[in-house]
């Protein structure tokens, strides 16, 4: 007869995610997973298996909980200026339980050049958003927020790449008004 379950998968699901965030992919042990996640060796594997899956499982994850956030703070907002700044803002401003930088892009730097079902996630997740970015953009225009003078699929692309060079700062500096300063003039180029 089957075991039912002692623990909630969501849960410990996000428990592996945020120690693949803070120690990346190699560095992380099977180990130190069952001592972070307080699971069994044997329910780690019959749950989430090995721990390549086990870690696409918690990047998939964490796409999930960026799209909710995107969803529930930048598409709400007034203007799509508004929108493009608060996607930015929220690299940077971060309450003291939240882990700093990003998993994707810290899984572009770690594992992008060699394993191929992680670069798939990250390119995949890069390319929602600049996707978002270029229907942001274009709104804009449309909306006479942002000049129509600009190429919508460029200026996405630069201001998705100014996002990860963002997340990436967030990792070496708490200095707010420098970050702020650059996400001032990064999108200075919609004026």
């Amino acid at each position: 007869m089957a075991r039912n379950k002692e623990f909630d998968e969501n849960e410990v699901l996000r428990k592996a995610m945020e120690l693949f965030w803070i120690q990346g992919y190699e560095k992380t042990s099977m180990q130190d997973l069952v001592k972070y996640m307080g699971i069994h060796r044997r329910s780690l594997y019959d749950t989430f298996g090995d721990k390549h899956t086990l870690f696409i499982k918690a990047l998939d994850h964490y796409n999930e909980i960026i799209t909710t956030r995107i969803e529930n703070e930048v598409i709400q907002q007034h203007t799509v200026k508004d929108a493009i700044k608060q996607l930015f803002n929220m690299i940077i401003v971060r309450d003291k339980q939240q882990l700093v930088g990003c998993l994707t892009v810290n899984t572009a730097v770690e594992l992008s050049l060699h394993d191929e079902q992680a670069a798939e996630k990250v390119t995949e997740s890069f390319s929602m958003t600049e996707l978002l970015l270029n229907n942001l953009v274009q709104k804009g225009q449309t909306a006479g927020e942002i000049s129509k003078h600009l190429d919508a699929k460029k200026t996405s692309e630069f201001l998705h790449n100014s996002l990860v060079g963002l997340r990436v700062m967030t990792k070496t500096t708490d200095d707010t008004e420098k970050l702020n300063n650059i996400i001032d003039m990064t999108l200075s180029v919609l004026d």
